[in-house]
């Protein structure tokens, strides 16, 4: 789906000012409050919004060690593995990808012993035939898109 400039121009507004009313929204852009609804209506249905909820930080809620653990699945079975990797709390994703596994998923933990715990309920899974973790230090970029946001303006613009 192509968005246009006022597409983004609302996007940007909505990471920029996520607390703020629709109808704010719209008088700051200087557009109908039902032009701005149907626009984000349609970013919804198209999948380019994709959420509405905060953001929460797993530190904050006592989950400070972050950890991307690579897993090798038996062939075949990646969609089982998916779906159980899905019933453990502590993975806040999971991804099929190329290259060094078939699974990449992002933990949280309480602490380095719980991060084993996890580790060891993610190989005794059926169908896991290895892992392989690496725990993140400290966070550079954080998760972001606005940056994306801005740059999709300016070439909506050109």
């Amino acid at each position: 789906m192509a968005v246009d400039d006022l597409d983004t121009r609302i996007l940007r507004l909505l990471l920029e000012q996520p607390r703020t009313s629709v109808r704010e929204y719209a008088r700051v852009l200087g557009i109908a409050r039902g032009t701005l609804q149907a626009r984000l209506d349609r970013m919804e249905r198209d999948g380019v919004i994709t959420g509405t909820g905060p953001t929460l930080s797993p530190a904050a809620l006592g989950h400070p060690v972050l950890a991307f653990v690579h897993i090798e699945v038996t062939q075949g079975h990646l969609d089982e593995v998916g779906d159980e990797l899905a019933a453990v709390p502590e993975i806040v994703e999971a991804f099929s990808i190329t290259g060094g596994g078939d699974l990449l998923t992002r933990v949280v933990a309480r602490d380095n012993a719980h991060l084993e715990d996890v580790v060891q309920k993610l190989i005794n899974l059926p169908g896991v035939v290895r892992t392989r973790t690496e725990v993140a230090l400290r966070e550079r970029v954080p998760h972001r898109l606005l940056p994306l946001v801005k740059s999709i303006g300016r070439t909506a613009r050109s």
